[in-house]
């Protein structure tokens, strides 16, 4: 009886390799100029250091509350800071004190310019600013 060899398809381990080499061609690829690739890699680390510059401006902003929260803390009050702020909610100065007015509109001392107003006038800026 007589055998026939079959002889095998050359297409499967073609389209294998063809396969393959697409495969490896998409990885080339992607590690090139892919979201993580070499070309977006000085994107990356710039992303990094602002990101890392925000880090350290957000860590001061939460130092200075925690500062500002420790300050409150009953056990612990500073004299001199309850003095401050009860009298700029009073309204009150010691006689040591200096004062220096500043106009509400432009922000600048009127120190200077005590000579030239009249005491209506003054009156009218002290009773307009409730901060001093």
């Amino acid at each position: 009886m007589p055998t026939r060899l079959k002889r095998p398809a050359f297409w499967r381990p073609l389209a294998l390799t063809v396969t393959l080499l697409g495969f490896q061609g998409y990885l080339g690829y992607s590690a090139i100029s892919g979201q993580f690739g070499i070309e977006n890699r000085d994107d990356i680390l710039a992303d990094i250091e602002v990101l890392q510059d925000r880090s350290a401006a957000l860590q001061a902003e939460i130092d200075a509350y925690r500062h500002r929260v420790s300050l409150m803390n009953p056990r612990h009050l500073d004299p001199d800071l309850v003095t401050e702020r009860a009298r700029a909610l009073l309204n009150m100065a010691h006689a040591d004190d200096i004062l220096v007015m500043v106009n509400p509109e432009t922000g600048k001392p009127i120190s200077g310019q005590f000579v030239e107003l009249i005491d209506d006038e003054l009156i009218s800026i002290i009773q307009a600013d409730s901060t001093l």
